[in-house]
């Protein structure tokens, strides 16, 4: 094949996710899984064991032979097929980019297929790798912006509280987890490129201030990149205040009520039940450790009888389990850890129910 000379290419800079333009991420598969850049949607010039073929004569032959076999692997009706699918796309979304890995060969091949049948797309210059260097870069810029940091008991609304804020970043959105043995939510986690992308792609025009609820620094499966992690620990904190009946209300809702509907929007009604009985009583599970076994097998006992009201039609029941797990478990370790790091973590600025702490949020962006 003769590659098209001086290709199009469009410069890889974050205005363009900004604006949400639309990507073909012409890398296989397994790369697309890995991570990809946010929006994108992959359709491969070649699929995995093809690429794995290809790649082992670049190594062994170079490039020519490698361009070689993959004129023989993808071609026919094999090569129409996927010229198709970008045809397809591209009827949609006409506006849309062409990317691979580093922005060469693939994407170039790409450009040169969909030429062939009168089309002109221009690929993102640099790929993957610059436009990830980009992302990466805004994470360790926002890191040297004010945050102000919301803290306080599980189920104190926390996260609801963040996304009435303009500059609220909701890490757990992006890590596709509530941060906790609980929170793992129907839709597969975040893989660290994912989540990494997705902050970034967030950042991108939040120049002042940020707000950001009190994690760990690992989320389901996703860490918190270093320089945002250690900024956000030492920024200052507002920290929410409400009684136990309210909190319990807030966790229903979350843990129970939403994740059902999560899961039968995604399974369906009946496995949707299953599954999400098997992920609580699993995650109950994970934490039988540091319960203990007497613990444990009473809060098991607990969700058993509330799971057979709760199919009764009465979610309420959850409670009986839920009260003693945060009262005996999640609190006293939050004060805990709130004892331990007394001196190390710059002072709350505020301290009150959930609606001071909002316009304090408020306040401190403005």
């Amino acid at each position: 094949m003769t590659l098209a000379t001086n290709p199009a290419t469009t410069p890889a800079v974050l205005s363009l996710l900004r604006e949400e333009r639309p990507l073909i991420d012409v890398r296989a598969p397994v790369e697309f899984a890995q991570g990809a850049l946010p929006g994108a949607v992959n359709l491969p010039l070649m699929v995995d064991d093809e690429r794995h073929q290809v790649g082992i004569a670049y190594k062994k032959h170079g490039q020519a032979a490698a361009i070689e076999l993959g004129e023989r692997l993808v071609s026919g009706e094999v090569k129409q097929a996927r010229i198709a699918a970008w045809q397809r796309y591209l009827a949609k979304y006409p506006d849309a980019l062409i990317y691979c890995f580093r922005g060469g060969l693939r994407s170039q091949i790409a450009q040169q297929w969909l030429a062939e049948v009168g089309i002109s797309r221009p690929r993102l210059e640099g790929g993957w790798k610059a436009m990830r260097q980009a992302l990466c870069a805004r994470i360790d810029a926002a890191a040297l912006q004010p945050m102000l940091v919301v803290a306080g008991l599980t189920g104190c609304a926390k996260t609801a509280l963040i996304n009435q804020l303009d500059n609220g970043v909701d890490l757990e959105a992006y890590a596709h987890h509530k941060g906790s043995a609980f929170g793992r939510r129907p839709e597969e986690p975040a893989t660290q490129i994912n989540f990494e992308h997705a902050l970034a792609k967030r950042l991108i025009g939040l120049t002042e201030g940020l707000v950001i609820e009190d994690e760990s620094r690992q989320i389901g499966n996703a860490n918190i990149p270093l320089s945002f992690w250690r900024a956000q620990q030492q920024a200052p904190r507002v920290r929410i205040e409400m009684p136990l009946d309210w909190r319990l209300a807030q966790i229903q809702q979350d843990y129970i009520i939403d994740l059902e509907q999560a899961y039968a929007a995604r399974h369906g009604a009946y496995q949707g039940w299953q599954l999400m009985q098997a992920q609580l009583s699993n995650s109950l599970i994970r934490l039988g450790k540091r319960l203990g076994n007497a613990r444990l097998q009473r809060l098991q006992r607990l969700q058993a009888l509330a799971f057979k009201e709760h199919a009764q039609g009465n979610p309420q029941a959850h409670e009986a389990w839920l009260a003693p797990l945060l009262t005996e478990y999640y609190d006293p370790l939050y004060r805990y850890h709130l004892e331990k790091l007394r001196d190390a973590v710059p002072p709350e600025i505020h301290v009150g129910d959930w609606d001071s702490c909002l316009e304090a949020a408020r306040q401190w962006s403005h």
